[in-house]
């Protein structure tokens, strides 16, 4: 009887010692995946301006209060007006370190690297853009598999370079630093490529997240 109670007390201990370090393990190990999507249109007489972005997101958790990650996609800059057409790619790597805040509320602050490249149609001209934008949030998981974040952008830094813009061997270079704004990566060149007008600027971001 004291060999059942031994070894049932050992099971016990081995239990609580595994669900302890499945809890402060938190999400480590853990991936999760996000898509920014994006569409602007501006009328102008009987043509059209439009921007659409397209960027998927993925990371993983290093541990259990760090994520790591990077957003891979392209923006596209058309405007009917002036008959311009600006394909563009954008990879932006990010790390993001989470505190909990109460139950299932975090904050987090994040650190972005947005890196854009791309040609006009049919020209001579470049597109490319460098950045780093540092922004913090506050992320709800309603579920293990799910959750929901409102993200506010605190600086952004920027530097754009239009190669052959004004004309060949002319390039039209751009440093934008701006404190409590939006950081997206098609800042400068978008009205310069003859994109379509950005809507009001707002610092606050909101988007969803699995994670598996």
């Amino acid at each position: 009887m004291k060999k059942l109670f031994l070894l049932a007390g050992i099971a016990l201990l081995s239990l609580n010692a595994n669900a302890q370090e499945s809890e402060s393990k938190g999400l480590q190990g853990a991936w999760w995946a996000s898509c920014q999507v994006g569409y602007q249109k501006t009328e102008v007489g009987n043509s059209a301006n439009t921007t659409t972005m397209i960027l998927p997101l993925a990371g993983y958790f290093v541990s259990p209060s760090v994520t790591v990650g990077a957003a891979v996609g392209t923006i596209k800059v058309d405007s009917e007006s002036n008959g311009i057409e600006t394909n563009l790619f954008v990879v932006e790597p990010l790390a993001r370190k989470y505190w909990n805040v109460a139950g299932n509320f975090f904050f987090f602050g994040q650190l972005a690297t947005p890196i854009v490249s791309g040609k006009v149609k049919d020209t001579d001209v470049k597109v490319s853009q460098f950045g780093v934008a540092a922004s913090g949030g506050l992320d709800f998981f309603v579920t293990k598999n799910f959750s929901v974040e409102l993200s506010y952008n605190l600086a952004n830094l920027s530097f754009t370079k239009l190669e052959n813009f004004g004309g060949p061997g002319v390039d039209v270079n751009t440093t934008d630093f701006s404190l409590a704004h939006i950081a997206t990566v098609d800042s400068e060149y978008n009205s310069a490529l003859g994109g379509a007008m950005n809507n009001a600027i707002t610092p606050l971001s909101f988007g969803f997240k699995f994670i598996f």
